[in-house]
């Protein structure tokens, strides 16, 4: 997942105005308790970052990947 497909996914999964506040202000327990945008600005993994973002605000399993995003390949 590029950084592009990140912020593309954040929109699409909650709104451009929520996504933003999202990643600004929720606390990620499993990435050391950072935002989203600490935990990319440390190096972090974009799609480890997504995925705990996801799992964070109990966004289906379904939709993990991002609205509109390609599963990865088995």
């Amino acid at each position: 997942m590029r950084l592009s497909e990140f912020w593309t996914a954040v929109g699409d999964e909650f709104g451009l105005a929520y996504g933003r506040a999202l990643t600004h202000d929720l606390v990620l327990a499993e990435l050391g308790d950072m935002t989203a945008e600490q935990a990319l600005e440390k190096g972090h993994g974009i799609r480890e970052t997504w995925l705990a973002l996801c799992r964070a605000a109990d966004v289906p399993e379904s939709r993990w990947y991002g609205v509109g995003q390609r599963l990865p390949k088995p």
